[in-house]
């Protein structure tokens, strides 16, 4: 169960508060953001809120000003004395706009991946329609525990993360169908080449590391698929990206309000 430490609502059009929504399922765009410290830094943010705004207009979710207002919204409700270590998530819908709070557990190294049929409606943008996802996710500790999103037998993406598959330590992902998040494009200025290619679930044992990377949980290392008996070889790669991914850290901006 998330631990959440705000969750408010606001009208898009002059930013007053309403009762709280969370918009999964609606028309509309959101994005998920790291915040930790204090006082605070967010991973990635300027990216972040960049292609939050680019997908918007795609959505056709358009208002004077609304990288403007979004970014209010944000400083409304954060704090310069609050210790961090939460994931902050802004959705909006041509009529609200919602921001929420909620801790960030770290993955745990005894991480299992759970193949299910599912494939997001318009995976190119992080929109909201999760429901099906977060019915999946709200049954597992997500410390522990990712579900991989399957269509015909290849996987594109876990619920909450992009997947990085590691063979004779090149680097593989999926060729299409899922969102390249903000973690992933970090990593691909950090790693000479990463090779697009459709991947099988019967092809799974030819590879040594099955990565996750994104907002929630950083990089994470699968251990096991136990539905078709796949285990982690070594954790060698992992140790390099979360090196990459430390550094990230250390090299981010405290927030400016």
């Amino acid at each position: 169960m998330a631990t959440f430490l705000l969750k408010k609502s606001y009208w898009l059009k002059n930013l007053q508060e309403v009762s709280f929504r969370d918009l999964w399922g609606d028309h509309g765009i959101f994005t998920t953001m790291w915040i930790f410290g204090k006082p605070p830094k967010i991973l990635f943010f300027e990216n972040h809120i960049k292609n939050l705004v680019e997908s918007l207009e795609k959505y056709g979710i358009k208002k004077k000003f609304i990288q403007k207002d979004i970014l209010k919204i944000i400083n409304k409700n954060l704090s310069k004395k609050t210790n961090y270590n939460h994931l902050l998530r802004i959705a909006l819908n041509k009529r609200v706009i919602s921001i929420s709070l909620r801790k960030r557990f770290s993955p745990k190294l005894d991480f299992d991946l759970k193949i299910v049929n599912l494939k997001r409606e318009k995976p190119k943008y992080k929109n909201l329609k999760y429901k099906k996802i977060l019915s999946h996710l709200s049954k597992m500790d997500n410390s522990k525990s990712d579900i991989a999103l399957i269509v015909k037998k290849k996987i594109l993406e876990s619920g909450t993360s992009n997947l990085l598959f590691i063979k004779d330590k090149k680097v593989f992902t999926p060729k299409k169908d899922y969102y390249e998040g903000n973690t992933y494009k970090f990593f691909r200025t950090k790693i000479k080449k990463i090779i697009k290619k459709d991947i099988l679930i019967k092809e799974l044992k030819n590879f040594d590391e099955i990565l996750l990377v994104g907002s929630g949980k950083g990089v994470a290392s699968v251990k096991t698929i136990k539905q078709i008996g796949w285990k982690r070889k070594n954790l060698s790669q992992f140790k390099i990206f979360s090196r990459y991914y430390t550094l990230a850290t250390k090299k981010c901006k405290l927030y400016k309000f």
